[in-house]
């Protein structure tokens, strides 16, 4: 069995201050890509930050950024479409124009942490509508168990096409489900058999739900987006130990790392 492993460098929620080597503008995020993709990585989901590192939906920075990764190499780019709570709904689906091969699609409201994460059923089938005109392959980030029933409505209703359905199952965000291995089991269950899926373990749980993830037959997600440190204690020093340490879980169960080609056949994505 081969896993596609992808990189997550910065996410919407950490600054440098949490840790200064968090990458925040394109031509960090882009250097960071090439590191992990010549780790292993074939799969890069992108958040976007302005210049003062603040999530943005800007299409300028979307384009930038993804012209600097292409520079560098043939990794295949996951914009994330949920880009940070403070980022109007309508702001956040116009990056699908810029057509990445891989975008988020999350299928439902939910409170995160304080806040709430704003996706409104109606706003959301016209993205995964958009979604499926552009070609653009939908990443379902699933947060608890109505999510996955609410992705599988959207595909029995014809907006998700292109087999296999792609999901990311997430764990450990304050007002989704919490990150524990029984959580995991639950969800890996209950979605289809011929689907795709990787576990997103958020903190302190990434390490041991991302192996059993990987034993479970997932592939898997490893950066900075989802955790800062090593280990207690340890910062990370960049998103590049990061995914080494999955390059050798995966490995050390006898898994194979799938590289771009094997991984665009597995998602369904044509050259």
């Amino acid at each position: 069995m081969s896993v596609a492993i992808t990189v997550a460098p910065t996410g919407p929620i950490a600054t440098k201050a949490d840790n200064p080597t968090l990458p925040t503008q394109p031509e960090e995020i882009a250097d960071e890509v090439l590191r992990a993709y010549e780790a292993g990585a074939s799969v890069a989901h992108i958040h976007l930050r302005d210049e003062h590192d603040r999530p943005t939906a800007d299409i300028a920075i979307a384009r930038r950024t993804m012209a600097l990764i292409a520079e560098r190499c043939d990794i295949l780019v996951q914009l994330s479409t949920g880009v940070g709570l403070s980022v109007p709904f309508e702001e956040r689906a116009r990056l699908v124009e810029v057509r990445p091969a891989m975008a988020t699609l999350n299928p439902c409201t939910m409170s995160f942490g304080d806040e709430v994460f704003l996706n409104p059923p109606k706003q959301v089938r016209e993205l995964a509508a958009r979604m499926r005109d552009h070609g653009v392959k939908p990443e379902l980030e699933i947060y608890d168990t109505g999510h996955l029933e609410a992705a599988l409505r959207l595909r029995d209703e014809g907006y998700l096409v292109g087999a296999p359905l792609q999901f990311s199952v997430v764990l450990g965000v304050r007002g989704g489900m919490a990150a524990t291995a029984e959580n995991l089991v639950t969800m890996v269950r209950r979605i289809p058999e011929d689907a795709v899926w990787q576990v997103i373990a958020i903190g302190r749980a990434n390490l041991s739900l991302t192996g059993i993830g990987l034993a479970l037959g997932g592939n898997a997600r490893a950066g900075m987006e989802d955790t800062l440190h090593l280990s207690r204690g340890v910062p990370t020093k960049g998103n590049l130990p990061l995914v080494e340490r999955t390059v050798r879980l995966a490995t050390d169960l006898g898994h194979a790392v799938a590289d771009v080609a094997a991984t665009r056949v597995a998602l369904g994505i044509p050259d």
